[in-house]
C-alpha cells in the first residue's frame, strides 16, 4: 500500500446554478481520482455507452491487464503501433507520448497524448464558476494538450483525464474540473467515430498559489498510475 497524499480537487458545474463541490485527490493503489457525481448535468447521447460520463475530465477505466502493458517498458501496445512511453518518462512540450488507453467497454485501445502550451489565466477568469471562496489566492493555468487515436479500437464518448500541473518547484499544483462548459478550457468527451487517425484538443485546469506558476504536466493515467511492483510513474512535460 501506498503512502496517502492528498491535493485539492475543486468540481465546479460550469453554468450551472450548483454549489461547487470540494474533494481530495488521494494516492490510493492507482492515484485514483474522487470525483463526485455531476450534479444535474445533461443526458448522454443515446449512442453513447452506459456508463461513460460525457463533458468533464475522469479517469479512464480498465487495468494493465486490459491493455497488456503495465508501463514499466517500451513495448507495442495492444492495438496500436510503435513503442509506448516508459514509466517516468520525460517529454518536451509539444512532444508525443503513444499511451496504451482502454475506456469503459473499449479495451486495449493507443493514442498519441501531447501537451501543447501551459498559458496563465487570471483569478477573474474564474468568476462565471462562482468558487472564489474556494480558489482564493490562487491563479488558475490551462494545460492545453491533443489526443490522437492512433490505435484500432473505436474510442467514442470516452474521456481522458488523469492531467494535472507540476508547480516550478516540481510539487504538484491543485486541480480544479468543470462540469459543463467552461469557454477559457474546454475539455469535452472525445466525439463519436473517433477512430484512428481522428485527433481532438482538450484542457486541464491547474491551480497556483499567488506568485507561484506552473510550469510543467504530468499524465498518470492507467497504467501510470499502478502502484504494484514495480511502481510506476506518471508521463511529465516541462
Amino acid at each position: 500500500m501506498s503512502t496517502i497524499s492528498m491535493r485539492k480537487t475543486t468540481v465546479v458545474a460550469a453554468g450551472l446554478a450548483v454549489a461547487a463541490s470540494l474533494v481530495l485527490t488521494g494516492c490510493k493503489d492507482g492515484n485514483e481520482e474522487v470525483t463526485p457525481a455531476a450534479p444535474a448535468a445533461p443526458s448522454a447521447p443515446a449512442s453513447q455507452p452506459a456508463g461513460q460520463p460525457s463533458g468533464y475530465a475522469s479517469a479512464p477505466a480498465g487495468s494493465p491487464s486490459a491493455g497488456g502493458y503495465d508501463g514499466s517498458t517500451g513495448a507495442p501496445a495492444a492495438g496500436g503501433s510503435g513503442a509506448v512511453a516508459k514509466s517516468g518518462q520525460a517529454f518536451k512540450i509539444g512532444e508525443a507520448a503513444t499511451v496504451p488507453f482502454s475506456y469503459g467497454s473499449n479495451k486495449g485501445g493507443q493514442i498519441a497524448l501531447t501537451v501543447t502550451g501551459i498559458e496563465a489565466g487570471t483569478p477573474a477568469d474564474l468568476a462565471p464558476l462562482n468558487v472564489a471562496d474556494k480558489v482564493k489566492g490562487q491563479t488558475p493555468f490551462y494545460i492545453r494538450y491533443t489526443v490522437k487515436n492512433t490505435g484500432n479500437t473505436d474510442l467514442s464518448f470516452a474521456s481522458v483525464g488523469h492531467i494535472k500541473g507540476l508547480l516550478d518547484g516540481g510539487s504538484e499544483s491543485d486541480v480544479l474540473l468543470t462540469i459543463g462548459k467552461f469557454e477559457k478550457c474546454p475539455n469535452d468527451s472525445l466525439p463519436q467515430g473517433f477512430t484512428n487517425g481522428k485527433t481532438q484538443t482538450g484542457c486541464a485546469i491547474a491551480l497556483a498559489p499567488t506568485g507561484a506558476k506552473v510550469t510543467g504536466a504530468e499524465y498518470w493515467g492507467d497504467p501510470y498510475n499502478n502502484l504494484s511492483s514495480p511502481a510506476q510513474k506518471g508521463l511529465t512535460w516541462k
